[in-house]
Parts: structure tokens; C-alpha cells; sequence
């Protein structure tokens, strides 16, 4: 249950919050005055502060002054009827999250707090790399023992100890997100503010004023100065996900961040000096879009001082009976929900699947099983469809679907029925198999197989575009099985 702590003397303010945030997952409290809140907020330890700017006795700027001497992580949200004036200003700059309106605006309000209360459970759950796995208590971690994996959680060891930038790539789904909080908490910053920022689900013309802020009257609706994250989270650390789909622009406010660490607000010009420390992460090549004049080169080689590759689950499927486990565990909190165990034919399907959605798909299997099974034991009826489905499968024992019958020749159309006929016959005597996908993934390994690997070759061999080629590689997980002589 998230805390959350109201300071404000009005009492229909307080009544507005409780009926607003009436949650079970919510803990509300209030208090009318700043000194109550320095009182309170040391037993009662909130996740986020929401504080009016008028307060009786000290001031709510004095109140957050203070409050940040005491915990520089502690999420403060400001209220004030004055939003144009240097006061929300102020507050901003003595490290609030953000300020909110008066009257209110409820959906944003709401907004803001369900964003605040993230940014809060990100900055609290340490996120381990070594997660003991037979303790009760749960714990946040990145499971894995290959040696891909040991070697990530090496150069986690080395970056927490230094300030350096950091790169995370690796494919949607992998955990970059979860490899830099743990850099984050294992680091010497971890008792200092921590914002994470998704480059890709902010607008390209929002994102440079959210990064960087914005002064009043810079483009149409910027009716006040706006600081941005990078000033609220100064001697913080900020995680910018998927940093390939930034635009150039911002790409060379980024740039001077990292070179000299000060960059002019939107509509500014004069230098804010910030020490931010960076992580950022992308499932993009980064190299192609340089190659492509899509990305910086000299941003590229500033981000990229320690790189860290993290693989996809399908080269690395001798973690999937331990990540399973992980999931098992994570799920069944509570004392209604005990551990359930899982059969061995199931933990066989689930290594020979090629995992296209990486971790945070097979942890949405194991949480869907644990939903729909109806037994101690989570058994093979419990999967979704398309894992059991040998046209999907990774191309092993279980997920490869037999030789296709012999094709006909180029013009013989006549003989598309008969060959027809025989793939309905041979999907017949197994009703979990999918005609379509496992005639498309035979083709497509033989076709490489044929041309030597070439995928230019192969895509005109096919009739498909070679885009259309490597989605089909990656969809159906079989760059690593061919047999390419």
C-alpha cells in the first residue's frame, strides 16, 4: 500500500484528496501545518508529500527546503492558486516533483500522483542481482547463471562504484530497466533522486521541455517558466529508456549535458549547471542509426563509455527453470496464494519456445497459468495456444514441424491442390499444429539454407521484402538453428 501524506489547513482540500485518492491501495494521510509534517513524516515514512505553498507558520518552500534535508529521495508534489508566479518557481528548483493547480484539474491530478508514486516505488525497491530466492520476503531481482548473464551482473558490480554513463541494449523485454535501477541503488547516488523517462511515449515536441524545461511564452501554452527533470533531478541519477527514438535536436541538448553538464531551458538563454548522472538504454542498433545519420556519432561514443548487452531469453534457456521459479514465487504472495509447483514436460515446452516478448513474456505466462490453472500443479493445458503450437515453437524436438512435402516446380499449379491435400493430412494427425506458420518457417530456414545465408537472395527467392525476411527470423526464433553450410 503506497503512503501518501496531505499538507494543507484547508478542510475541504482535505475532504476534496480523500474523496479524489479513495483507494484501497492508498494510505492518505493529514496533517495542517509543515511542522506537523516534519513531526509525522519520520514515523509514518510516506511515499509521496503532497504541500500546499500557504501554509500557517512555516511556509510549505521552508517545509520542502527541510524536508529534503532530511530525505533527499522523499517525492513532494506543491500546490498553489498562484501558477504563474516565481513561487511554483521556487519550488521546482528546491526539488519538488512537480506542482499541481488549485482548483484542481482531476484526472491530472491524478495522473501526476500515480506517476509520483511510481517514481517513489522505483527509488525504494532495491533491485537486486543476486535475489535469494528461498527467502519468505520477496525480493526485486535479475535472475540468471549463464555466463551472459554473470557477465552483465559484473559490469553492474564495476559501474556502481563510479559515475560513468552507462549504455543498456538489448531487445524489448530483456530488463534494461531493471539493470539500471540496480545500477542506480548499488551506486553512490542511491540515496540522491532517481527518474526514469521514456523517450519513446513522450511527444518529440514535448520531450526537450520535459527534459530540459521551459521558459515563459517559448512556444504556444507555456504560460509560466517549467523546470524540467533534468533540474529535478540534479545529483540524481536519470534513466532515459529507449534514448534511439530521441530527435537530433534534443540529441544535441543531450550532447552538451554529458560534455560540460549544463543546457539552456526551451526559449532560454541562460546556463543551467546540473550534475545528473545518465543511464540510458535502447532495443535499438544503435550503430545502424548512426550509420543512418539518424542517431549523433559523437552522442553515440558519449553514451556508449560501459556498454551492457543484455541477451535475449532465447540464448540463454538454461535460466528459464530458475527465472520460472523467480515468477512462481513473485505471484504467490500472500497467505491465499501458495506456491504452486510445475510439471517438467511444462518446463521442457517452456525452454524449447523461442520467447519472442523475452523475460516479460514468460513472466506473463507463468502469471497467466497461475490465473487459469485449476491443480496444485501448472501442466501443459495451462499455456497459452501459441507456445504449445509447433508452428510457433523454437525449431527443437518439440517446436519443429516435420519436412514439409516436396514442392512443386515452378508452373506446375496444377499440383498446389495435391500438395494442399497433404499438409491438411499431416495437420490432421496433429491437431496442435498450425499449417501456415510451420510451412512459412520451413521455407524461410530453407531458403537461407539455400542461398548460403544471404537474406537478400533468400527474400527474392521467397517473394517478400528482406524486412519482411528478418521479422520472420525474429519471429519465429530460428536465426540460430540454420544449418548454413
Amino acid at each position: 500500500m503506497d503512503k501518501l501524506l496531505l499538507v494543507d489547513d484547508e478542510a475541504d482540500v482535505q475532504y476534496s484528496f480523500r474523496r479524489i485518492l479513495d483507494s484501497p491501495e492508498i494510505e492518505l494521510t493529514t496533517v495542517a501545518s509543515g511542522e506537523e509534517a516534519l513531526k509525522v513524516i519520520p514515523r509514518l515514512k510516506p511515499d509521496l508529500v503532497i504541500m500546499d505553498v500557504r501554509l500557517g507558520g512555516i511556509t510549505g518552500l521552508e517545509a520542502l527546503r527541510r524536508l529534503r534535508q532530511l530525505d533527499a529521495k522523499l517525492l513532494v508534489i506543491m500546490m498553489t492558486a498562484y501558477g504563474t508566479t516565481q513561487t511554483a518557481i521556487e519550488a521546482m528548483k528546491l526539488g519538488a516533483y512537480d506542482y499541481l493547480l488549485k482548483p484542481f484539474d482531476v484526472p491530472k491530478l491524478k495522473q501526476i500522483v500515480a506517476a509520483a508514486l511510481k517514481a517513489a516505488r522505483d527509488m525504494k525497491e532495491i533491485v537486486s542481482y543476486e535475489p535469494l530466492l528461498e527467502s519468505e520476503d520477496h525480493e526485486l531481482g535479475i535472475v540468471g547463471r549463464c555466463e551472459a548473464m554473470q557477465n552483465v551482473f559484473k559490469l553492474i558490480g564495476q559501474l556502481a562504484a563510479t559515475d560513468a554513463t552507462a549504455l543498456i541494449t538489448g531487445e524489448s523485454g530483456t530488463g534494461k530497466e531493471l539493470v539500471a535501477r540496480a545500477i542506480y541503488h548499488h551506486s553512490q547516488r542511491h540515496h540522491q533522486p532517481y527518474l526514469a523517462i521514456n523517450c519513446a511515449a513522450i511527444p518529440e515536441n514535448l520531450l526537450e521541455s520535459e527534459l530540459f524545461g521551459h521558459e515563459k511564452g517559448a512556444f504556444t501554452g507555456a504560460t509560466a517558466q517549467r523546470i524540467g527533470k533534468f533540474e529535478q533531478c540534479n545529483h540524481g541519477t536519470i534513466f532515459l529508456d529507449e534514448i534511439g527514438d530521441m530527435s537530433l535536436a534534443t540529441q544535441t541538448k543531450m550532447l552538451r549535458v554529458l560534455q560540460s553538464g549544463t543546457f539552456e531551458r526551451v526559449g532560454g538563454n541562460q546556463p543551467v549547471q546540473v550534475d545528473v548522472r545518465i543511464i540510458a538504454a535502447t532495443n535499438k542498433p544503435l550503430e545502424q542509426a548512426v550509420a543512418a545519420r539518424e542517431f549523433r556519432e559523437d552522442l553515440f561514443y558519449r553514451l556508449n563509455v560501459v556498454r551492457i548487452q543484455i541477451p535475449p531469453l532465447r540464448d540463454r534457456r538454461e535460466d528459464i527453470p530458475l527465472l520460472v521459479s523467480y515468477f512462481l514465487k513473485k505471484f504467490a504472495r500472500g497467505p491465499k496464494a501458495p506456491v504452486k509447483s510445475i510439471s517438467p514436460e511444462v518446463i521442457t515446452w517452456l525452454q524449447q519456445y523461442h520467447w519472442p516478448g523475452n523475460v516479460r513474456e514468460l513472466e506473463n505466462v507463468i502469471q497467466r497459468a497461475l490465473v487459469v490453472s485449476k491443480a496444485e500443479t501448472i501442466l501443459l493445458s495451462d499455456l497459452p495456444p501459441n507456445l504449445v503450437s509447433p508452428g510457433e515453437g523454437a525449431g527443437t524436438a518439440v517446436g519443429k514441424a516435420p519436412a514439409a512435402p516436396a514442392a512443386t516446380a515452378p508452373g506446375q499449379a496444377s499440383d498446389l491442390p495435391s500438395l494442399a491435400r497433404a499438409l491438411f493430412h499431416w495437420a490432421r494427425k496433429d491437431s496442435r499444429l498450425k499449417v501456415i506458420p510451420a510451412v512459412e518457417r520451413e521455407l524461410i530456414i530453407n531458403a537461407l539454407n539455400e542461398t548460403g545465408g544471404n537474406q537478400v537472395q533468400a527474400a527474392k527467392l521467397l517473394g517478400i521484402t528482406r524486412a519482411t525476411l528478418r521479422k520472420r527470423i525474429e519471429k519465429f526464433g530460428i536465426k540460430q538453428q540454420l544449418s548454413i553450410h
